[in-house]
């Protein structure tokens, strides 16, 4: 996770926050947390978090995927689409209805993959584009 900050060039949340920000996740039964490696011998290289709730428009889990990282060393590997369904493989598995995410318009290799996985902005039941909006309090 504090490759993932290094990558976008902040020095925001310090690194003494990671620990116990990951641990508390850890614990929150609505959390998961898959970490890819290119093989068996090797230490992860990759990362992504899932985050669960209820949502009643489905009826059912919706599963937010966030920060989906894989390390510089192992881009251009598969990993990341690999990263990518197994982390599909386990909102599935734990009922979930819908996966969001967010991605920067710059990062290109990513929306190419989320596109090739089936992930679009356009919903044809509202007949136009979901934009991804945030305020920080």
């Amino acid at each position: 996770m504090i490759g993932f900050r290094n990558w976008f060039e902040r020095d925001t949340p310090p690194d003494e926050v990671f620990p116990p920000g990951i641990e508390r996740l850890l614990a929150d039964e609505n959390t998961d947390f898959l970490l890819a490696a290119v093989d068996s011998d090797s230490p992860p290289v990759g990362v992504c978090a899932l985050r669960y709730r209820y949502g009643v428009w489905l009826d059912g889990l919706d599963c937010c995927l966030e920060d989906v990282f894989v390390e510089e060393s192992a881009r251009g590997t598969g990993l990341g689409e690999a990263l990518v369904l197994a982390a599909l493989a386990r909102a599935r598995e734990r009922g979930a209805k819908r996966v969001e995410l967010d991605v920067n318009d710059r990062n290109t290799p990513a929306h190419k993959l989320y596109e090739k996985l089936g992930f679009s902005s356009y919903d044809e039941d509202l007949g136009g584009h979901n934009r991804f909006m945030r305020l920080h309090l």
